[in-house]
C-alpha cells in the first residue's frame, strides 16, 4: 500500500520539483548577470521570459514522457531521453528568446547569455535531481537488507551477469548483496559493474569465497559449452557455498516495462546434478509437430518416468488421442489428470486403459477399439537386482509383454512401433539386460520378416536422471537422513541422460526409422557415480566423508563396473542428425528366435532358475549366466 501510494503521488511531486528548478534556475541567471538593472529596466521581459521558460521546458518534458518514467529504476535509456528533452527545450527556449525578446531592429538588446544560462542551469539542474534520487533510491534498497543479505560471488560478466547484477541491486526485499564477479576473460578482471568488483577467473574463486565470506554462488552462463559449465560448477561445488543458476532461456530486460526485481529474482534456480554432470543437451529438432500432429499414439508403461515424459511430448506436439497403457493405476491416474490440466480437455483425448501387457487378449481389444497410428513400448520390469532374484517375472514381461505388443501393432496396422531399450543389453552381465537384448532382436525379426506395414525400431540409451528408482533420489533420501550415502564401487561408471533427451531421441527416432535399427544417442562421456555421490552432498550444502559419509557396499548380482552403447559386430553408422546414430542390424534367423522363445516361456512357466537364465544364454551368447 505504501508503495501504491508513492506511486499515485508521484507525477505530480515530480512536476512540483521540477517547477521549483526550473524557477530557481531562471531567476538566478538573471540575478547572477543582471543584478540591479533586472528591476529598474527588464524586470518585464524577465517575467514575461519566466512564462515562455516553464511553458517550454514543461511541454518538452510532457512530450518526451519525463513524468511517466519510474526514477527509482532508471537506467541508461531514461537518462539518454532525459538529455534529449533538456537539449530539446533549451534550443527551444532559445530560439523563441531571440526572435520575441531580441529583435534585430533593437540597439540595445539585453544579454542573450541570460536566457543561455538560465535554460542550461534547468537542465542540467533537473538532471542532477533525477540522478541523485536514483542514486539515493539504490542505496536505501542496499542498506535495507541488513546483516540478513546473503554475500553473492557472480559468474559471468556477459549480458546476462550485468542484468542479473542490476536486478538484484533493484531489488527491495535485498535478500542478496553482490560483493564480487569472476569472468574468464582477462579484459574483464579489474573492472567494475556497477559498483562491483571483477576480482578474478573462476580459478579465483575458492579464494574469493574465503576471502569475502561468500555465500551463494550465482552461475550467469548461459552461453558456455557443458564441458566448461562442469569445470566451473566442479570448482564451486568445493567452496560449501550455495550454488544458483540463472536459467539459459532467460532473456534479461532491464526497462521498466518489461523487467521488475521480483522477476529477476525469481529466475534464479537451484544448480541440479544435471547441470554439473559435463554433457551438452541434445536439442534434437529432427521431428516436426505434423509427425505426431493429428495422429492417435499409443504409449505402454505411460505411469513411469518415461512413458509419462512420452505422454507430455506427444501432447504438446499435437497428437489427438494419446491411449495411456500401464498396470500401475496410480501412476496412470496422475498422467490423464496433468494432461488435462495442462493442455484441457478439447484439445486432446487422453485415455488412460489399465492393462497388463502380458495378456495379448486384451491389447487386441484395445488395439481393435483406438486404432493407434504410433505406439511406444515403454513398460518394463527394469530394476536390475530386483530381476536377478525374479528372473522369470523379467522374461514374462519384458519378452513376452514385448512380444504381445509387437504382434498386436502388426496385426493391426500401426505404422511404427518404437520399443525403448536400453545399453545393459550390450553385451549383458543381467537378466534385465538380458530381456532387452531380446526385446531388440524381437523388434528386428518383425520388421524382417515384412509380414504388415510396420515398421519396428528399438531405441537404445543410458541411464535417466532422477527416474523412479534411479540412484539420484536414493542418494537425495540418504543424505536427507543423515547419510551414509551408499556407492556401489568406487570406479563404477554410468552414462546419463535427462527425462526430456531421452524422450526427444524416441520421438525422433520414430519419425526417422525405416525399420530394423537400433538407434543409439551419443551421450558424452560417462561419469563416475562417486563423483555424482560427491556433487550431491556438496549441492545439498554438506562436505562429503566428513558432514556425510560415503560407504562402499560392492556390486550387486548383475551389475557390472561400466555400460556400452554398442555390441562390436553392430558397427555404427551416422543419421542426419549429428547426436543420433544407428546399428547396423544384425542377422536374426527368425525361425531359430521363435522356436528359441518358445523354450524360454516354458522355461519361465516351468523350469528352474538355472534353467531359464541357461536358455536366455542360448539366446544372447553374450549374456554371463
Amino acid at each position: 500500500m505504501k508503495f501504491a501510494s508513492g506511486i499515485k503521488y508521484r507525477k505530480p511531486m515530480l512536476m512540483a520539483a521540477d517547477f521549483f528548478l526550473f524557477s530557481a534556475s531562471y531567476f538566478s541567471a538573471w540575478f547572477m548577470l543582471m543584478r540591479r538593472i533586472v528591476f529598474d529596466e527588464y524586470v518585464n521581459t524577465m517575467l514575461l521570459g519566466y512564462v515562455f521558460f516553464i511553458a517550454i521546458f514543461f511541454a518538452v518534458y510532457w512530450a518526451f514522457g519525463m513524468y511517466e518514467s519510474l526514477w527509482r529504476y532508471a537506467e541508461a535509456y531514461e537518462f539518454l531521453k532525459c538529455m534529449i528533452a533538456i537539449m530539446v527545450a533549451m534550443a527551444a527556449f532559445l530560439t523563441v528568446t531571440w526572435f520575441v525578446f531580441q529583435p534585430p531592429r533593437v540597439t540595445r538588446r539585453l544579454p542573450f547569455t541570460v536566457y543561455g544560462v538560465s535554460a542550461a542551469a534547468a537542465g542540467g539542474s533537473t538532471l542532477f535531481f533525477r540522478t541523485a534520487y536514483r542514486a539515493f533510491r539504490a542505496n536505501k534498497t542496499r542498506r535495507r537488507g541488513g546483516e540478513k543479505r546473503k554475500k553473492v560471488l557472480i559468474v559471468g560478466t556477459s549480458e546476462t551477469g550485468v542484468a542479473v547484477i542490476q536486478g538484484l541491486e533493484r531489488n527491495p526485499t535485498q535478500r542478496y548483496e553482490v560483493v564480487c564477479a569472476v569472468d574468464d576473460n582477462p579484459a574483464m578482471v579489474g573492472r567494475k559493474i556497477q559498483r562491483v568488483p571483477v576480482s578474478g577467473t573462476t580459478s579465483d574463486i575458492p579464494r574469493l569465497t574465503e576471502r569475502h565470506g561468500i555465500q551463494v554462488i550465482l552461475l550467469a552462463i548461459p552461453n558456455v559449452t557443458a564441458k566448461e559449465k562442469r569445470r566451473i560448477s566442479g570448482i564451486c561445488a568445493k567452496t560449501n557455498c550455495e550454488l544458483k543458476k540463472i536459467p539459459d532461456i532467460f532473456d534479461f530486460k532491464t526497462d521498466e516495462e518489461n523487467s521488475s526485481e521480483a522477476e529477476v529474482i525469481s529466475r534464479i534456480e537451484d544448480v541440479s546434478v544435471e547441470d554439473l554432470l559435463g554433457r551438452d543437451v541434445v536439442d534434437i529438432k529432427r521431428f516436426k509437430e505434423k509427425y505426431l500432429k493429428g495422429q492417435t499414439v499409443l504409449i505402454t508403461g505411460a505411469g513411469g518416468t518415461i512413458g509419462s515424459e512420452l505422454c507430455r511430448q506427444a501432447a504438446a506436439h499435437g497428437a489427438a488421442r494419446i491411449i495411456m497403457v500401464d498396470v500401475w493405476e496410480n501412476g496412470l491416474y496422475a498422467m490423464e489428470q496433468e494432461l488435462i490440466y495442462k493442455f484441457g480437455q478439447g484439445k486432446i483425448a487422453p485415455i488412460a486403459e489399465v492393462a497388463n501387457i502380458r495378456e495379448e487378449s486384451r491389447l487386441d481389444r484395445l488395439f481393435e477399439r483406438y486404432k493407434p497410428h504410433l505406439v511406444y513400448h515403454a513398460a518394463a520390469h527394469k530394476h536390475v537386482p530386483l530381476m536377478e532374484t525374479a528372473p522369470e517375472e523379467a522374461v514374462k514381461n519384458n519378452i513376452f509383454g514385448t512380444l504381445n505388443v509387437a504382434r498386436c501393432a502388426q496385426r493391426h496396422g500401426v505404422k511404427r512401433f518404437v520399443l525403448i531399450s536400453s545399453d545393459k543389453a550390450v553385451n549383458p552381465t543381467n537378466v534385465y539386460g538380458a530381456t532387452k537384448r531380446v526385446c531388440e532382436m524381437v523388434a528386428q525379426v518383425f520388421h524382417a520378416e515384412k509380414e504388415g506395414a510396420t515398421e519396428f525400431v528399438a531405441v537404445r540409451f543410458g541411464n535417466v536422471l532422477g527416474s523412479n528408482g534411479s540412484v539420484i533420489p536414493l542418494f537425495k533420501a540418504q543424505i536427507a537422513a543423515g547419510g551414509p550415502v551408499r556407492v556401489t564401487h568406487k570406479e563404477i561408471i554410468r552414462y546419463y541422460m535427462t527425462v526430456s533427451e531421452a524422450v526427444s531421441l524416441v520421438m525422433s527416432a520414430g519419425e526417422m526409422a525405416k525399420g530394423g535399427e537400433i538407434f543409439v544417442l551419443d551421450m558424452g562421456d560417462p561419469v563416475k557415480t562417486l563423483d555424482l555421490a560427491e556433487m550431491l552432498i556438496r549441492l545439498s550444502g554438506y562436505e562429503p566423508y566428513t558432514e556425510i559419509d560415503i560407504e562402499f557396499t560392492g556390486l550387486r548380482p548383475g551389475e557390472k563396473l561400466y555400460e556400452e552403447l554398442l555390441m562390436a559386430e553392430e558397427g555404427l553408422k551416422t543419421t542426419s542428425n549429428n547426436k543420433i546414430f544407428v546399428g547396423k542390424p544384425i542377422d536374426i534367423e527368425p525361425e531359430k528366435l521363435f522356436d528359441a522363445l518358445d523354450a524360454l516361456k516354458k522355461a519361465a512357466d516351468n523350469g528352474t532358475r538355472g534353467e531359464l537364465k541357461d536358455k536366455l544364454h542360448e539366446l544372447v551368447p553374450g549374456f554371463v549366466v
